[in-house]
């Protein structure tokens, strides 16, 4: 903390002797060091104190932009659902009318519409599955789906 010499030490040791005298001076040593120890236990805390508020900032802002990035790509999710979704609608309003696939599909190994007809069933099923759940979880469901 302080660049002091031996030398220095030295002359404020002989200082201390002759101004306090040899009956105070250990009593006035005790007090001094009494004193630097409570000095470097409050700088200790309060240094360790603003180490934990910064730990504490820096968690809090790795927080922030793990939620950030979590609603991006919950919104990003969301999109490419909705694109899937209409996709899925026009592969099968266009299998409906027309019985087989609209003019833009592409892939199609015959005029029949076989693979319009399986696209339409899977978007069917994912229209009819989907990530929320039909009951409540304290709801029982039996094998069949009906609730009990």
């Amino acid at each position: 903390m302080f660049d002091l010499s031996f030398a220095e030490l030295l002359v404020i040791a002989v200082v201390a002797l002759v101004v306090l005298g040899p009956e105070r001076l250990p009593r006035a040593a005790r007090f001094t060091g009494l004193w630097v120890r409570r000095a470097r236990g409050q700088w200790q805390s309060v240094r360790a104190e603003f180490e934990r508020e910064l730990a504490a900032e820096e968690l809090k802002r790795n927080l922030d932009q793990a939620r950030s990035a979590m609603r991006e790509a919950d919104r990003d999710m969301r999109g490419a659902e909705a694109a899937v979704r209409r996709e899925a609608q026009q592969l099968r309003d266009g299998v409906t009318t027309t019985g087989t696939a609209p003019s833009g599909a592409t892939g199609m190994p015959d005029a029949t519409g076989a693979r319009a007809n399986a696209a339409a069933a899977i978007a069917d099923d994912a229209d009819s599955t989907s990530a929320v759940p039909s009951a409540r979880p304290d709801e029982a469901t039996g094998p069949d789906g009906e609730r009990r």
